[in-house]
Parts: structure tokens; sequence; C-alpha cells
């Protein structure tokens, strides 16, 4: 089944009479269950390819498809519901909010589905649980750890049980013993059967860096906009 797809999508940004173009003719399939790289120098368009399939822009020109539902037509309100619901967003910098729990910061996406106070502590402390944190529910980000910081994150992002989880260059801010840590937590789940889905979390990663790429299952090559 195809979660993600894009057909000849272009963008292009323009400030006055200067004109770039970061993206060109992007043709990507990403079916359920699927572990997908996007590698790239910087200014390469992968940050531009990661915030149009998270629905945080629009493409200049073509489609873009996520579980089937074009998105091109769809209202801000209507594309922050589906961000919410069906992606899951882990960010180089964390953005942790700093004076509020481990537990609280993991249950923000719920408090905007307006889930009820007991069950979001409960699917925020199961979060926490599924990446080795259960020990953690009361810490501040200052308590912690990059790589727990980064594993909070991780169960952030996973709370909503989303289809896909968007990782914007994870282990960027870690040392390389903290990175591989958190490149096997994703490996895990993207690999782990849950009682909702026979496979595994789809996830798709940006980052310039072989040896994290090399977790994942498919890599894809972004060069000057252009997929190689």
């Amino acid at each position: 089944m195809v979660l993600v797809k894009l057909v000849k999508v272009n963008k292009i940004y323009e400030t006055g009479e200067i004109s770039f173009q970061a993206l060109k003719d992007i043709n990507l399939e990403v079916k359920k269950g699927e572990f997908v790289a996007v590698i790239g120098a910087s200014g390469s368009g992968k940050s531009t390819l990661m915030n149009i399939i998270g629905l945080l822009d629009k493409p200049t020109s073509g489609a873009y498809e996520l579980d089937g539902q074009d998105t091109s037509k769809l209202q801000e309100d209507s594309l922050a519901g589906i961000r919410n619901k069906k992606i899951g967003f882990v960010f180089q910098s964390f953005n942790l909010l700093p004076r509020t729990t481990a537990l609280d910061n993991v249950a923000l996406p719920l408090i905007y589905g307006k889930i009820p106070n007991e069950e979001r502590d409960e699917k925020a402390r199961l979060a926490l649980e599924q990446v080795g944190l259960s020990d953690k529910l009361k810490s501040h980000p200052n308590q912690l750890s990059g790589g727990e910081q980064q594993r909070v994150a991780i169960a952030r992002a996973l709370v909503n049980n989303p289809e896909i989880i968007l990782a914007d260059e994870p282990t960027g801010n870690l040392d390389s013993k903290s990175g591989q840590e958190i490149m096997g937590i994703l490996k895990r789940l993207n690999e782990q059967s849950s009682s909702t889905s026979k496979e595994g979390k789809t996830i798709i990663m940006i980052t310039h860096e072989a040896s994290i790429a090399k977790f994942a299952k498919r890599v894809i090559r972004l060069k000057d906009g252009e997929m190689n």
C-alpha cells in the first residue's frame, strides 16, 4: 500500500526578482512499512522535500497524495488535523518545552487532539516506555542527556500512533554513541508490528551522513533539487 506519492513535484521560492528552484520534478512513492533515508548535502532540497511530505509546505506544481488523499485542495485546518493524526515529527533540535516534564512534552499532541487527561497521561507513559524512558517521566529536558531528549522527542512522535514518522537529521546534535542508539530505536520501530498493524512504523528520514542512512531499507539521493 502506497502511503506517500509525489508526482512531478516542483518547489520554487521567489524573493523579489530572485527565483530559486529547490525541487525539480520529484517522483517518489513510499509504501506502508518502509524505512527510507533521503541523503544529500546542505542545499540539496532535503528539508524542502520533508516539509512538503509533512504538509508544512505545498509544492509550486505537481501532485502530493498522502494515504490516497490529494492534499493540494485541503485547507490549513484540515492539513493541521492530518499532521496531528497521521504524521509524527522528530527534529534535530528536539523541540522540547524546557519547563515541562518528559511526560507532558510527550502528551502535547494529545492536548491538541482534545484527549482526556487520564488517557493522555497513560498514552504518553506507554510511548516513553517504548523508547526506554519509563524512569524519566517527571524529568525536565535539562535533566536529560541529548540522547534521552531525542528519545522523548521520538515518544512524542509516536504518541498519536501516526502512519508515518518523519525524522529530520535525528542524530545531528548527538555524539556517535547516542546517535547509534537513536537509530537502533527507529530501526526497531520500523521492524516491530503492533496490535493495529502487521507492519512496523513507516519512517522517512533525512540525513547528510552515509553511516546513518545505512540503517534505512532504501536510500534516495538528492542533489541540487533532483533525485539521483
